[in-house]
């Protein structure tokens, strides 16, 4: 019988995060709070100064993370960890949307004018007296 692991969860940044404990497939508290600053947009100076340690804990801590999800760039582990689990973004503008059936999820705006007229002149000089061009 295999044992099943349930995560806890917290919420950072406007993502709902899940960790648990060493050794398991879910990531640390720390792994999880410092991936949701960084699908949040948030430096690794901010996510420190957040944190309360320095920007090269985040970095090793980020590069962990992005060892672990096998991952090269942080948007790709930032994609990653939404599959597997580890955050989920809080739906709180589409459960608000939700309340009013009625209203038009699309805001409809008023075209504008992209293109504008332009008008050219052009002045020409003559000489009314007779020069001799050479």
């Amino acid at each position: 019988m295999q044992n099943i692991i349930e995560p806890t969860e917290f919420e950072c940044q406007g993502f709902k995060c899940r960790f648990g404990p060493r050794n398991s497939e879910w990531p640390s508290r720390v792994q999880a709070q410092v991936i949701a600053c960084i699908a949040a947009g948030m430096t690794h100076k901010e996510i420190a100064k957040l944190r309360g340690c320095s920007p090269r804990t985040i970095s090793a801590t980020s590069a962990a993370i992005l060892y672990y999800l096998n991952a090269h760039r942080a948007a790709g582990a930032v994609a990653e960890a939404m599959k597997r689990g580890w955050i989920a973004p809080l739906l709180i503008a589409l459960l608000i949307s939700g309340i009013n059936p009625d209203m038009d999820p699309i805001r409809h705006r008023q075209p504008t004018r992209t293109r504008h007229q332009v008008t050219a002149s052009r002045t020409l000089a003559r000489r009314d007296t007779g020069s001799v061009y050479a």
